[in-house]
This record gives structure tokens, sequence and C-alpha cells, in this order.
């Protein structure tokens, strides 16, 4: 699912999440190149390649400390990428600091919209083949149909209605449900 975001994007993003371990291993295990080894002139099997992070992978964590249920601390940790590169990319986007609001809210976002993707509800996905074509529309209703209040608004403060997919140059207008249902994709 990453490989096919970053192969649609003209850059790699900045990627930013919390702390779990997965996430790391993850974009290590997505983003690399294979180094060759120097021979070393010994008799057996030869070591094989070295894994090489990408240089143009770019992805920090927010850690949170939290006391009596309140945030107290905020700490940011850079792990792949350059602290000028990132911050360079950061002035480019409507948000001017590394942090997790954005996904956050999409995940809630999708909670809301798709009973199975809520936290402790009663519903059951019978089958994965329909949870992911209902999510891809949740997904595809956010990027493209439904205007974001940070994106929509300028520098003089009028709402132009404005989606993540027209401010990443995907596409020119809003889309509406019609153009989404009959939008021909190739079934897997």
């Amino acid at each position: 699912m990453l490989t096919d975001l970053v192969a649609r994007c003209k850059n790699k993003p900045l990627f930013v999440s919390d702390e779990l371990p997965h996430y790391r291993t993850v974009l290590g295990e997505l983003f690399y190149e294979l180094a060759p080894v120097e021979p070393t002139g010994r008799p057996g099997r030869p070591r094989k390649p070295e894994k090489v992070i990408d240089d143009d992978l770019y992805y920090a964590t927010v850690h949170k400390t939290r006391q009596a249920g309140k945030v107290i601390k905020v700490e940011r940790k850079i792990i792949y990428g350059n602290e000028i590169d990132i911050f360079e990319r950061l002035d480019q986007s409507p948000s001017q600091t590394i942090n997790t609001a954005y996904i956050e809210r999409s995940n809630l976002d999708w909670r809301l919209w798709d009973a199975h993707l809520a936290r402790k509800a009663p519903t059951v996905a019978r089958s994965m083949r329909w949870l992911k074509a209902k999510f891809a529309i949740c997904v595809t209703c956010y990027n493209f149909i439904r205007p974001h209040e940070s994106l929509s608004r300028g520098m003089d403060r009028i709402f132009r209605p404005k989606t993540p997919a027209m401010a990443a140059g995907v596409a020119d207008h809003r889309w509406t449900f019609s153009e989404l249902l009959a939008y021909p994709v190739l079934c897997q």
C-alpha cells in the first residue's frame, strides 16, 4: 500500500507517526537499495549485499508524555532524512511542525464513516474484500469530494472549497458522488 502511494507521488512524502517500532521497520523494508559488499578474498560463501536506506526517505516520530490524561510534553525525533530537508518540506505544507494531527483526524473520520473500523464496535466485517471496498470509498470521499477547512481558506479568509486531491494537483475540481461511482476502475 505504501509503495503504491509513493509510486503516485512526485517525491516521497514526509512520513510522521507515533513511536510504534513497526513503522520504522516497514519503511526500512520498503525504501532501500542493495549495496554490493567488497569481496574478502577468503574462501566460502560471499556476504549478502547490505540494505542501504534511500537518501530521500523522510520519517519522523512524535512522542507525547501524558500526566493525568493530559499531554504535558511533545518530543519530535527525526529517524530517516536530515533536519534541513524535512523543515523545507514543512515550509511548503499547511503544517509548520512535525505532528500526527492529520493522520489522527483522518483515522477519526474513517472510524465515524465506517462502523467496521470503529473501536469496540459490535459490528463484524464478514468479508475483507467488502471492507477494503468500503474503505476505498471512504478514503476517496475524504480526498476527492470533501473540502477541507485548512485547505479552503486563503490569506483573505474567504472560503473556496478545496480538497486534498486538488491541493496535491491530482484533481482540478471537487468530485461529485456520481463522478466517483462512475469512475472506471480495474478490478483486482
